[in-house]
Order: C-alpha cells, then structure tokens, then sequence
C-alpha cells in the first residue's frame, strides 16, 4: 500500500463525466437524495457485480461505482489498477432506514464474496480488489460489527481462514471519488459482462433482527426492469 507521500499525486478536478441519474433506478447518482437517506460504501473486488448485487435490495436509493480507501484526489480506472493510489474499487450504497437496515446489506455483501483473501477476488488480485467497509453512521458501526462476528463464526464453523475486512470509518477511508460513466450499472449496459460474484455457499446469520424480520430472498431482490 503506497503512503500519502509515495501515492500518485492525482489531480485537484474530475477528469471525466458522471452520469446525472442512475441507470436502472432512475435517481441522483450523486444526490441530493430523500431527507434521511444513509449511505454506506462497501468493496468486494471488481465494483461491476458488486454495485448490481446492491442496486437490487429492496430500499436502496442509488448506487454508484467508485474508489476509496486511499490517496490519491480524483483518481482514474488506470491509476487506480495501478494499486499506486491506495484505492479499493468501492460501491456507494444510499439507502432508506424505513425500507431497509443495514444488517439487511451487509447480509448480502457478506454472503457475495470471499471476505478472507487479502487484496484478491478470484483472478483478480491487487489492494484496490481488497475487501472493506466503511460505514457513516453509529448504526451502520453496530451493524458491521455484528454482521462480522457472525459471518466470523460461519467461517469457524467450516473450517475456513478468518476476515480480513477492511472495516473504518467512512471519514477516516478518505473521499468517495466517483468513477468514470462506463463504469456506472456497467452490467446493466453490458449484461454479459464479466461478473465474479455471487453467493459463496455460506450464510451470515442477522443476529440483530428477530428471523421473521429477515425477509424473503424474493422479497429483498428487485427484479430489474
């Protein structure tokens, strides 16, 4: 991981445009959202499958890809494969607290990928493929805490290695910057794109909800379209 110092210096304004609306949710990518949205920013190796496992649960506001985690300001796609700027591709996640909790999403980032291998995904390897959390608010703090120690005990339970999650505050993982159109619902426009994610066979029990809380998998999926 590259110091503040040693990190490719960036640049001080965004060097490409960023889609207005959300391709399949038709909402702000960038805000402003609904009074008393929460936004929480996960990473789970590439961000193309992530964002869309995300923009699918039920009382998600909007999506977007991007990096964190590092560095450099205003990184591009090709700095950031660099593993120079200190980034992990990350996914933004604007959710309503009415609609959903985030016990809810991060039962659907801990069952999507493999939390327990440092800085790879698969054939993707690198820092900016690490896995992270960066939560924003006390409760999302709690939820992550939970939801780890619980996905931790699944992990025991089957033998497997422990989670390496990078887990931090979101003021403390440094800005959001937004990445470049093509990158934004990339699945959605290319939906034979490549995707490594998906479910990893093991369950991340919600302790924080009572079960008949927990819906349905029909009932968190959004179908798009």
């Amino acid at each position: 991981m590259p110091t503040a110092e040693s990190a490719l210096p960036g640049r001080a304004e965004r060097p490409f445009d960023v889609p207005q609306r959300h391709e399949v949710l038709g909402t702000p990518l960038e805000g402003p959202w609904p009074e008393g949205t929460e936004v929480i920013y996960v990473a789970m190796g590439c961000f193309w499958g992530a964002e869309r496992i995300f923009w699918q649960q039920a009382g998600v506001v909007t999506t977007a890809a991007g990096y964190m985690g590092g560095h450099t300001p205003n990184p591009t796609y090709e700095e950031t494969c660099t593993g120079l700027t200190g980034h992990t591709e990350s996914v933004l996640v604007a959710y309503d607290p009415e609609q959903t909790r985030p016990e809810l999403l991060l039962k659907a980032f801990w069952e999507n990928h493999d939390p327990t291998t440092p800085d790879r995904q698969g054939n993707d390897v690198g820092t900016q493929y690490r896995s992270a959390i960066y939560w924003t608010t006390p409760g999302q703090q709690a939820a992550v805490e939970a939801t780890a120690a619980a996905f931790g005990e699944e992990l025991r339970r089957h033998n497997l290695p422990p989670v390496v999650t990078e887990m931090r505050p979101a003021n403390e993982a440094g800005t959001f910057w937004y990445a470049e159109d093509y990158h934004q619902q990339y699945l959605h426009k290319n939906p034979g794109g490549y995707c490594n994610h998906g479910p990893n066979g093991l369950t991340c029990q919600v302790g924080i909800l009572r079960q008949d809380e927990v819906p349905s998998q029909e009932s968190v999926l959004r179908q798009e379209g």
